[in-house]
């Protein structure tokens, strides 16, 4: 298609990591003049709650293993929407370009010829830091901040050496799951066992949890806290810094300083 549909058209929204006062203002608007909302598992219920009761829902969750609808499909679902003369809001958690596959999204809406605007959320590696106090970048401990999927393919081959260490903050979203194995590969790589790492689970949720430990016991902090996702793996000195809700019972049972 030639022509840029001129009635509907496709935000992509990033609704934070789940507080709703954590909303630009800018989504908040979009929200508020929605037809159709696509939305992801890790919407904050929060932010659920302002969309306008005359918008219709359409759920795209995705679960480790466990897909609602293709990445494809969810394209072909909002040109369809919009094509159809709907503003259609694809609310995503975090920032839709950080593991939000939003550039995905954007490419098959310009594919399709249907107008895309891209509404940056705050992410959930910032607004867990905030929330846990724990800045990812300090002038004593690290100048350079990463981030990496820790759930995806072939993570074993993946080259991770240099993203963490000194002077450098590592931030690893989906990664609970597979803590075990993240540690092994960091040290593998030649990170020290007991270099600090915290989880955030939750983050800016009044539930929210941060927990401490040491590398070498990642995948024993994971099983002894039942950490569950939502949850983001900090690794490096700043993981020692900041607010600590750390269960005294998950510190005595570490086989390693929690800082």
């Amino acid at each position: 298609m030639d022509m840029v549909s001129q009635t509907g058209r496709v935000l992509l929204v990033g609704a934070g990591p789940g507080a709703a006062d954590l909303l630009t203002l800018r989504a908040a608007r979009a929200l508020g003049i929605a037809d159709v909302v696509v939305h992801d598992g890790l919407v904050g219920e929060d932010v659920m709650a302002l969309v306008p009761a005359r918008a219709r829902l359409i759920s795209v969750a995705k679960r480790r293993d466990r897909h609602t609808m293709a990445q494809a499909a969810i394209g072909d679902l909002l040109v369809a929407e919009a094509l159809a003369g709907n503003v259609v809001v694809r609310l995503k958690g975090g920032d839709p370009f950080i593991f939000g596959r939003g550039g995905e999204e954007v490419a098959a809406c310009v594919a399709g010829g249907v107008a895309v605007e891209v509404i940056p959320g705050v992410s959930a590696a910032l607004g867990g830091a905030a929330a846990a106090q724990m800045p990812l970048t300090h002038r004593d401990h690290a100048s350079i901040v990463s981030f990496v999927a820790g759930e995806c393919r072939a993570l074993a081959e993946q080259n991770w050496v240099g993203l963490a260490g000194k002077g450098r903050t590592l931030v690893i979203y989906m990664g609970v799951t597979g803590a075990d194995h993240i540690a092994d590969k960091l040290i593998a790589d030649g990170l020290a066992p007991e270099t600090p790492v915290a989880i955030l689970e939750r983050a800016t949720h009044p539930d929210m949890r941060v927990l401490r430990a040491c590398l070498a016991d990642l995948g024993g902090l994971v099983a002894r806290a039942a950490v569950r996702s939502p949850a983001l793996i900090i690794v490096g000195d700043v993981a020692t810094l900041g607010t600590d809700s750390t269960l005294d019972q998950i510190a005595k049972a570490s086989t390693c300083p929690v800082y």
